[in-house]
């Protein structure tokens, strides 16, 4: 029983920055545009290749972007800020980075954060006067390029409800919902130059599905979708970032042919869909993370993953939460890492490899896959005990003396919370004289504890090491001891601690 594999997306950076690199050089002026954009082509064709080979049979063709991809979703469609003066039509490189980095006349276009990812969109502009009009050749020619290669593409689009959404309205004031029918025009076009071009898939991403939305925006989704439908490749609606398991009502009903779920970020949600899914749509199990850095625990994921496969069968697919462009390219490569630390490690390449894992494991039984899953049970293993990132459990406390009640705030009065180290030497009264009463200042202080060891530092950050809390007494910041344990530790005692002393934080 196969179950296909896909992405949403890969890292464009290159195991070595090479995009970087190449954009650095053309800004500098050390590249031209030719030698800039077949790099780009060169890196992006690696891209599908390594996925390739790594089992991927559905590879995103779309996700590559020389800057951002929401700038290239608005240009998909036609709509160039005004205030450029550019034409989406006929864009060249030189005014498309004008766009992304400013020119001497117009500022960037505004930057803001994608949703709660470290990674940074450019901000669509939305006036009241905004035309669409698909521009679908960019995404056409990388199809023909990634099948040049025999890699199977499944072009990778931002939904038009998301695209409006996240842009800003400019201009005068205006509801940027009255735009959706001119832009859901502008996609039933590019939708149907991709099943024109041969595309039997396409990816179209709505992650604000995730997000609070106002209910004219979810009313919005019925009726946009029904549009796309009919002039469209096979539609994967793809949601990650959070739970939508209020909208499962409606995201079965929509006219699609499958969902992308982030059973990382929000695994319960999958009860809302495993029951009464519809029977004409797969279903897209987000099952290893896009997000951090770590290693699956594969063991636990195929055991999830066991009886979602048997309701499902092969409408069952396999991927990422969400792109792989939130994760480092490949952990190989970080050759200074300390070999244990490097063990629990997936960036981007190693979570393909995750990815096939599972595959394999629910396809051909866990005994086909037992060497990657006891080496996923070490890894797990190790970093949930390994003392780099645990501390060591703290020693038993000794039990407290006993001690009678204090008999208030008063010089010389004994604080039952400030026993005196146990480890300490002890200390004999003089005999020769009547012993002093005792300042406010030592009214705290450990009597065992001589003037001269108080007084060295050496012995107070010792003391502050071994002993972790801190007790203020009789209201002077100059009188502390301090205890051996934890808070949990303190002498248990009907009575509430004495006037002027409390548990303050650990001590540094």
């Amino acid at each position: 029983m196969s179950h296909p594999t896909h992405l949403l997306g890969f890292p464009r950076i290159g195991a070595k920055r090479e995009l970087k690199t190449l954009l650095e050089n053309h800004w500098k002026g050390e590249l031209d545009e030719a030698a800039l954009l077949q790099g780009a082509k060169e890196l992006r064709q690696k891209h599908w290749l390594l996925q390739k080979g790594a089992g991927v049979e559905l590879s995103p063709v779309g996700d590559f972007s020389l800057y951002d991809h929401v700038l290239d979703a608005q240009l998909l469609v036609g709509a160039a800020p005004p205030r450029f003066g550019f034409d989406a039509a006929t864009l060249t490189t030189a005014q498309y980075f004008e766009l992304a980095r400013g020119n001497a006349a117009q500022p960037a276009l505004e930057m803001t954060k994608w949703f709660d990812t470290n990674y940074h969109y450019l901000v669509p502009e939305w006036r009241a006067d905004t035309a669409f009009a698909a521009q679908p050749e960019r995404l056409l020619s990388q199809i023909r390029e990634a099948r040049a290669l025999g890699v199977a593409a499944k072009p990778a689009l931002l939904g038009p409800l998301s695209l409006l959404w996240l842009g800003k309205a400019k201009g005068e004031p205006f509801d940027k919902l009255s735009l959706l029918p001119g832009l859901v025009a502008a996609y039933r076009e590019l939708l149907a130059a991709l099943r024109a071009a041969g595309a039997e898939w396409a990816q179209i991403d709505e992650p604000i599905l995730a997000l609070d939305l106002e209910p004219e925006w979810l009313d919005a989704f019925a009726p946009a979708y029904a549009q796309l439908g009919p002039s469209a490749p096979k539609l994967l609606l793809a949601t990650y970032f959070g739970d939508v398991s209020a909208h499962a009502a409606l995201l079965k009903s929509l006219p699609v042919a499958g969902l992308h779920l982030d059973l990382v970020r929000a695994p319960e949600q999958i009860a809302a869909f495993a029951a009464d899914y519809p029977a004409d749509k797969i279903l897209s199990a987000g099952i290893i993370d896009g997000r951090n850095i770590w290693r699956a625990d594969l063991s636990a994921l195929l055991a999830r993953l066991r009886p979602l496969a048997e309701a499902l069968g092969t409408r069952l697919w396999l991927a990422p939460s969400c792109s792989l462009l939130h994760s480092p390219f490949d952990a190989a490569a970080e050759t200074a890492l300390d070999p244990e630390l490097k063990t629990w490690l997936a960036f981007a390449v190693q979570k393909l490899n995750e990815l096939k894992t599972l595959k394999r494991g629910l396809e051909e039984g866990r005994a086909a896959v037992s060497d990657e899953l006891a080496g996923s049970d070490f890894a797990r293993t190790q970093r949930q005990t390994s003392p780099r990132i645990h501390n060591r459990p703290a020693r038993t406390a000794a039990p407290a003396p006993t001690r009678s009640a204090p008999s208030g705030n008063k010089p010389g009065s004994n604080c039952r919370l400030c026993p005196p180290p146990p480890s300490a030497p002890s200390r004999k009264p003089r005999p020769s004289a009547p012993a002093a009463p005792r300042s406010r200042r030592e009214s705290c202080s450990p009597p065992i504890i001589s003037r001269r060891w108080r007084r060295k530092s050496s012995w107070r950050s010792a003391a502050r090491s071994r002993w972790g809390w801190t007790c203020w007494c009789m209201a002077r910041p100059s009188a502390t001891t301090w205890w051996n344990t934890s808070a949990n530790s303190w002498p248990a005692s009907p009575s509430p601690p004495a006037a002027g002393c409390k548990a303050t934080a650990a001590a540094a």
